[in-house]
């Protein structure tokens, strides 16, 4: 199994098609995915396209002390072609949410992106009504950019909205207070 990297509470690692159970559960719960993807994800391509150790992905989340699955983050290159920007995201189920370890995950993912990945500007984006995981990114120092439209196939309640976008850069990251 390989490890991304381990906070106080969590593990991220690569996945693997033990995972595929989980993450089924995780995607077919409506309110995880309240704000996500239409509600069509695809969790076999998750295990199939990151199971294996990189700089930059996708990674199971797991609770340091139970092993138990608690979903998963993503940090990957906004362009494929560049490592100078990465996204933020995650997902957990509902019995992780309101413990902090979107935060934990997220900040721990920023410090490594930003100290060992040499990434200079890490961006997020969510529904401008999921206060939710807007607060996890100001928590975790990330700026309000924009509010942006986009045109869906099938909206979800909500995008009327809008997505907005947050972001930080390393220069941010490394000012004091």
């Amino acid at each position: 199994m390989h490890v991304l990297l381990e906070t106080e509470r969590l593990r991220l690692r690569a996945f693997s098609g033990a995972d595929l159970d989980n993450l089924r559960e995780l995607h077919a719960d409506p309110e995880v995915m309240r704000y996500l993807d239409s509600g069509r994800p695809a969790p076999g391509l998750l295990v199939s396209r990151y199971a294996g150790p990189a700089q930059f992905g996708y990674w199971a989340a797991e609770e340091r002390e139970t092993g138990e699955f608690l979903g998963w983050f993503e940090f990957r290159p906004v362009r494929e072609d560049r490592t100078d920007e990465a996204e933020l995201g995650y997902r957990l189920r509902r019995s992780a949410w309101g413990r902090g370890y979107a935060t934990e995950g997220s900040r721990a993912l920023l410090d490594r992106g930003f100290a060992e990945l040499g990434v200079g500007r890490v961006t997020a984006t969510t529904m401008a009504v999921n206060t939710g995981s807007r607060r996890v990114l100001e928590k975790c120092g990330l700026r309000y950019v924009r509010t942006f439209h986009e045109e869906w196939a099938d909206p979800l309640p909500g995008a009327e909205h809008g997505d907005v976008e947050y972001a930080l850069t390393a220069a941010e990251r490394a000012r004091p207070e």
